[in-house]
């Protein structure tokens, strides 16, 4: 979505008019090792919604990260992006494919810039012409309309090449004047001379957002390299206060924490409502200056992360068993036409795409038999020693399982202890949900939605279950009315007690002026899907990381060969308790657990 949009959107809403907004920068990292911890960063910060973040550009071979990076983002976080593009040593055919690839990928906004001008002694390469940022605007708004959001830079104490504040304040509004939509501006830490900045561009008829870029310290020779660098005033005040701590490295960053509260707090008191965060690549220092300032925003707007993209725009309803695999979802659904919209059974794709990826999510899972067997394990000499893993797993010690790519949801917390029992005892969780009924939307672990509605959720686990165990299980069932399940292997051998065309809504939400909400199903055919999905990633990932004669490769093959995979809802949102029944099952199965490998 187009930023500018996005902020009319939230200025023209009663409720929302006054909430400071924030944004976030990041640059393309060098190797695919800081790539992979990049998308992490970028996950995580994604959970306090900044309403955008942009990507920085190089030009040359780092563009394409760049392009990587931003199609990652919009597609797999939620985010929209805003990519920085430069004019300088930039062929025609290079930025046209550079915009040509932001249509592509659903990017709708674009910050302007000149780049750096070649070097003593280089040619530049630029058979398009363009010489300024100004330049490339009116190139852009020529060949591509309104498509994009232009955002455009401003100097509050001057940009270093230009003549003099007023020519600079001059070239800002031609800028604006040929399209720019919007004005970040380069760091500084006198906010005086933004409050000047701002007033003069206001006298010259300038009213598009003005955005501060504020750069939180986090080493005492980082920010003496880059105020040097940029040039920045930087008032006595400030120096002062750092000088006194320039040694510990600990305290320069809560130096600079507090330092940036304190600018953003007298920022917010004169009006400001936007906020630009320069984050180096960095996480705890940006985050915890949200966090103190009060203005971090966690809400979802569905269960699951949306992506950004126009194609998907209006999905709201996905099957469960993805929960924690949203990136193999989004590739095996890339292909279709429409996507489900209000109710999972009447506007369904008719088919799923194989098992596909992003070039980024190549980088993001891209690593070596010794890293999988120091994620998952060097060794396993029982099945059940599979249960430890998932545990800690659980506890956020591990960071993904073969089937696993997303962090334990916060309701998960709730239910944890059940689900480490489960894991103990041959029920090896692959996903689960913890029921509620009638929580506030607003509510921290599970709400979701628009405020003032109200959520629910059937209660529902998924997990892998050894053949010996799954006639007593179906057995046992059988006296649990509200109770549906479904199980299937390896060799498709499957069993159940819904109808093949059965759509099982398991979250749902009601909210003011709207339809019931159903955003996650239990489908039949869907479940089939995921679980050749599952058992392929046990088979092509995890077994090879082994020597075939090993007793490793013994156990996973097990896993693999003698398992089911079975989800189970309990319909009874109310008075349902379906972790008593899976703790009885356990309980009365107990003698037979024990006795298994034995």
């Amino acid at each position: 979505m187009k930023i500018s949009d996005k902020i009319d959107l939230i200025r023209n809403n009663e409720a929302t008019k006054d909430n400071v907004l924030y944004s976030f920068e990041y640059f393309p990292p060098l190797t695919d090792k800081g790539i992979e911890k990049l998308y992490d960063r970028i996950e995580r910060m994604s959970s306090i919604n900044p309403l955008w973040i942009d990507v920085t550009w190089r030009g040359g071979s780092t563009s394409q990260i760049t392009l990587e990076m931003c199609q990652h983002a919009q597609m797999f976080t939620g985010l929209d992006v805003m990519m920085h593009l430069t004019c300088t040593n930039m062929t025609k055919a290079d930025l046209d494919n550079a915009l040509n690839k932001c249509q592509e990928y659903g990017v709708r906004n674009i910050l302007a810039l000149r780049g750096d001008p070649p070097k003593e002694g280089e040619e530049l390469v630029n058979d398009c012409h363009l010489e300024y940022g100004v330049d490339l605007i009116k190139y852009i708004k020529e060949n591509y309309g309104d498509y994009f959001c232009i955002g455009v830079a401003g100097y509050p104490e001057t940009h270093l090449e230009a003549t003099s504040p007023e020519d600079d304040l001059k070239y800002l509004k031609d800028k604006i004047d040929a399209g720019g939509d919007l004005i970040i501006t380069q760091l500084f830490y006198d906010n005086e001379a933004f409050f000047e900045y701002e007033s003069k561009c206001r006298d010259l008829g300038i009213t598009v957002p003005i955005i501060p870029g504020l750069l939180p310290i986090v080493s005492y020779s980082g920010f003496q390299r880059m105020t040097t660098l940029c040039q920045t005033r930087v008032p006595k005040s400030i120096s002062d206060r750092l000088e006194e701590v320039k040694h510990d490295d600990s305290k320069v960053k809560e130096f600079g924490v507090d330092l940036t509260v304190e600018m953003c707090q007298e920022l917010m008191e004169k009006g400001v409502k936007f906020l630009h965060f320069y984050t180096l690549n960095l996480e705890k220092s940006v985050v915890d200056t949200v966090m103190k300032l009060g203005i971090m925003k966690k809400k979802k707007s569905l269960p699951w992360k949306k992506p950004s993209f126009k194609d998907r725009s209006e999905e709201s309803v996905r099957p469960i068993f993805w929960a924690n695999k949203p990136k193999s979802y989004i590739a095996r659904t890339k292909d279709w036409d429409e996507f489900p919209n209000g109710r999972w059974g009447v506007s369904r794709s008719p088919a799923f795409g194989d098992m596909g990826e992003y070039p980024s999510m190549s980088k993001l899972y891209k690593k070596s038999t010794k890293q999988l067997k120091k994620l998952w394990g060097e060794e396993y000499n029982t099945e059940r020693e599979i249960g430890n893993l998932i545990i800690s797993y659980i506890k956020g010690n591990t960071k993904r399982l073969p089937w696993c790519e997303e962090k334990i949801q916060d309701e998960t917390s709730t239910i944890s202890e059940y689900i480490e029992k489960l894991n103990t005892n041959y029920l090896f969780t692959v996903n689960s949900q913890p029921k509620c009924n009638s929580v506030p939307s607003h509510d921290s672990v599970f709400g979701w939605g628009p405020d003032g509605g109200y959520v629910y959720q059937k209660e529902y686990i998924e997990f892998l279950i050894p053949k010996f165990l799954v006639e007593p299980l179906k057995t046992f069932l059988e006296s649990y009315r509200n109770i549906s399940y479904q199980g299937v292997n390896s060799s498709r051998d499957e069993f159940s007690n819904v109808a093949s065309d059965s759509v099982n809504a398991v979250t749902w939400g009601v909210f003011p002026g709207q339809e019931v909400a159903q955003p996650t199903v239990v489908d039949h055919t869907a479940f089939y899907l995921w679980s050749e999905e599952l058992f392929q990633h046990i088979k092509e990932e995890w077994i090879p990381l082994y020597e075939k004669e090993s007793k490793t490769s013994e156990v996973l093959t097990s896993l693999h060969d003698n398992y089911y995979l079975v989800n189970i809802v309990d319909n009874d949102f109310v008075n349902g308790d379906l972790q008593e029944v899976i703790e009885k099952f356990i309980s009365e199965n107990l003698e037979a657990i024990n006795s298994y490998e034995e």
